[in-house]
């Protein structure tokens, strides 16, 4: 199969690139810098075509995907960063990324009968209460300018396309670029005490595992909405901190604050990220392994 990937610069599309080069799939990557800017790390991705490209260029997104006879798009370049979306004089551009630039692709899609996976978020619901949000829900209630943008981002493939795949993922690390984990690691190696929220529930999803999976899903015609972390049960960030930690060595305090204690959140966060996976073994697709395995392998990848 032929597939083009967006965001090959962040922490999925690397490794959704070299999923693809491991079962021997032609890949051409893109992402917003003129050339290939993720972590030399010498794997496939730095090998592999890429080509750079705004996404909210419609005539540029048509004419990249069109060059390459896409079998499928695998869409994982967005606006993710959260507190940045809530500043009025960034409004319009998270809105012309997550919503303008998904359309563009979804457009594309449509001209070539190509299939189109676009990865979301558990942030188009309100994060409330104690049970597991389905693929399926409908109660869209999002608390941020991120969570609405990528919501009109699943509205616009949903209504352009019969062939494809929404799949919902949460509390991501990789890699390739910023993530939980490095971010705290770093400040435990400086620092006797750390304060980490215990009331934001979810599960995290590592992209090396989630790439798997998403390749899985491309290669059936098993169109639809899905939620994807790993398993291992669901747990607090102030839980994923000391499990990590502990993994680490360090040795650092972590105290568990709540989310109004900890402050310095632009954006509204939800406590529940709970995500119901059933759907997956249901369609017969492999569920991710555990996070507590996901974060022993990646921490023997990263060299932090």
């Amino acid at each position: 199969m032929k597939f083009f990937v967006t965001g090959v610069n962040g922490q999925l599309g690397h490794d959704v690139m070299n999923e693809l080069a491991k079962r021997g799939h032609e890949g051409v990557g893109s992402d917003i810098a003129d050339k290939y800017a993720g972590v030399a790390d010498g794997s496939a991705v730095t090998t592999m075509p890429y080509v750079g490209l705004d996404i909210t260029d419609k005539d540029a997104v048509a004419a990249a995907i069109e060059a390459v006879k896409s079998d499928a798009v695998i869409h994982c370049a967005a606006w993710t960063a959260v507190d940045m979306a809530e500043d009025d004089d960034k409004v319009d551009a998270v809105r012309k990324v997550n919503v303008g630039g998904t359309q563009n692709i979804a457009d594309v899609c449509k001209a070539l009968d190509c299939k189109m996976l676009y990865l979301s978020t558990d942030y188009v619901f309100d994060g409330q209460g104690e049970k597991p949000w389905e693929p399926d829900c409908k109660d869209y209630k999002p608390l941020n300018v991120y969570g609405q943008t990528k919501l009109e981002g699943e509205f616009a493939v949903a209504n352009t396309l019969e062939k494809f795949f929404i799949v919902r993922i949460a509390w991501v690390f990789g890699l390739n670029g910023k993530n939980f984990i490095k971010t705290m690691i770093n400040v435990g190696k400086t620092h006797e005490e750390v304060r980490v929220v215990n009331d934001q529930i979810g599960t995290p999803t590592y992209t090396f595992d989630l790439a798997r999976l998403l390749v899985d899903m491309c290669e059936t015609e098993k169109y639809g909405y899905y939620h994807a972390t790993n398993e291992g049960g669901y747990i607090s960030w102030y839980d994923f901190c000391v499990e990590f930690y502990k993994q680490y060595g360090l040795t650092t305090k972590v105290t568990p604050v709540t989310t109004a204690e900890y402050g310095l959140s632009k954006a509204a966060r939800p406590t529940n990220s709970r995500l119901d996976k059933s759907k997956l073994v249901e369609a017969g697709f492999t569920p991710l392994p555990t996070w507590q395995d996901a974060v022993s392998r990646y921490l023997k990848e990263a060299n932090l």
